[in-house]
């Protein structure tokens, strides 16, 4: 009777950490399963391939300290590259988070003009922001301001056709602005 017990209750405790395993493994994938996206301007301007949210740098070399700034989209090659793959499940968390580099979008400032950084996810006011049904991306604290790449272009260093550079700030939303203002997310191109 007393081996019965025994077997019976190894048999719960075996049982319960199984299920405590399965529940711990879908939770820290429930974003994975969301998987990584692309951000990228809905009007490709002057660029085919499009204009995504990009590190400053070239893919595992890019410099987190240096900021973002749109750039041609690398889905042309196949596949969203580590550099510009944000995780598609903390977007509707209001979190722009790059998972390779464990970092988020930050406003230098919730203003005009101010550019975007990326720093150690910490939930700030900063880092809120807001994925529009419109297309338009909001700091969550000032809806008047969306994000926007320049009017000007500018060589990258590399690819064929060359890649292409615009810079990225706040501006005040604009009707006019609307071709460098509309994002989108895709798993790729």
């Amino acid at each position: 009777m007393q081996n019965k017990f025994l077997l019976v209750f190894c048999f719960f405790i075996i049982l319960s950490c199984s299920n405590e395993s399965e529940s711990n493994d879908s939770e820290s994938s429930s974003s994975n399963n969301n998987g990584t996206v692309e951000i990228y301007l809905i009007n490709s301007l002057d660029d085919s391939r499009g204009y995504c949210l990009d590190i400053v740098g070239y893919k595992e070399s890019a410099n987190v300290n240096k900021g973002l700034q749109s750039h041609s989209c690398y889905s042309y090659q196949g596949q969203i590259s580590i550099d510009q793959g944000f995780d598609k499940g903390k977007i509707s968390e209001k979190e722009f988070y790059i998972p390779h580099f464990k970092v988020c979008m930050e406003a230098e400032s919730i203003q005009a003009s101010s550019s975007l950084d990326l720093k150690t996810c910490d939930k700030n006011e900063k880092q809120k922001f807001i994925l529009q049904t419109n297309g338009k991306i909001n700091p969550e604290s000032n809806l008047n301001l969306c994000l926007t790449v320049s009017k000007n272009s500018r060589e990258g260093g590399g690819g064929t056709p060359v890649h292409l550079i615009r810079d990225l700030s706040l501006q005040i939303c604009d009707e006019s602005l609307s071709a460098y203002q509309k994002w989108g997310t895709r798993k790729s191109n």
